[in-house]
């Protein structure tokens, strides 16, 4: 479902090169769940965002049901984004003008402009369109635990509370595969806690691919496969990939 070859990612630091990942390979079934550790400037959010195609390798590749990610434009990538990734982001990356369902919506509306050829607004494409994002938008709030929270700012909700919030918001358009960074690091441990069998059981339930960085060992444990990063190289769990 997902395989990385080789991947290699260099930075210019100072006029010298930095490199930050080194030859790592990986693969994860359809149905997996992997979680990548290592300490802090080990290069994990580095390999999410090259697994996400928001950002390209230095080197090696990275493809998505067999789609090789540098093959595609810039716009190629956000597509295949917006069609099949979800993205979890440790500081939530919520908007704080809109409501808790307005957030979960927005990437539901962009799928849809996208389709209608750039109409400006997805609730351009009539009432039941948009009633059914609506819908979904509610329905997934319901299952990570906010119903009756739809109508809240970010403002008005604990960490946890956003950051179910922005697990539902990955979930909009269906993802077969969900990249988390760090998705309990700025929670307390109950509510982290929380936020872990949310993330098993949507695993379970859903069938989605999940691939998140952390460094919550009871996080890590409940992974089906741990890849543990040490300076930017793989010193367990990762796979030599054959052609």
């Amino acid at each position: 479902m997902l395989e990385a070859r080789n991947l290699t990612k260099t930075y210019l630091s100072g006029g010298r090169p930095l490199v930050v990942l080194k030859e790592v390979s990986l693969a994860v079934e359809a149905g997996g769940f992997l979680a990548i550790v290592g300490p802090s400037g080990c290069g994990k959010t580095t390999l999410l965002g090259l697994l996400a195609g928001l950002d390209l390798p230095s080197g090696g590749s990275v493809a998505l049901d067999g789609t090789d990610l540098s093959a595609l434009s810039e716009d190629g990538r956000a597509r295949l984004r917006g069609e099949k990734i979800g993205f979890v982001f440790q500081t939530f990356q919520l908007i704080p003008t809109l409501t808790a369902q307005e957030n979960v919506e927005v990437p539901m509306e962009l799928a849809g402009t996208a389709r209608t050829h750039g109409r400006t607004d997805a609730r351009t494409h009539g009432d039941g369109g948009y009633r059914e994002i609506a819908r979904r938008a509610r329905e997934l709030l319901a299952r990570v635990g906010l119903a009756g929270r739809e109508h809240h700012y970010p403002a008005q909700l604990s960490g946890g509370e956003q950051q179910r919030v922005a697990i539902a918001r990955a979930f909009a358009n269906r993802p077969s595969l969900l990249l988390a960074d760090e998705p309990t690091g700025n929670l307390d441990a109950d509510t982290g806690a929380r936020i872990i069998e949310l993330l098993v059981e949507l695993n379970r339930e859903s069938g989605t691919t999940i691939v998140l960085a952390t460094h919550d060992a009871e996080l890590a444990a409940r992974a089906k496969r741990t890849l543990r990063l040490l300076n930017g190289a793989v010193v367990s769990g990762g796979a030599a990939v054959t052609a």
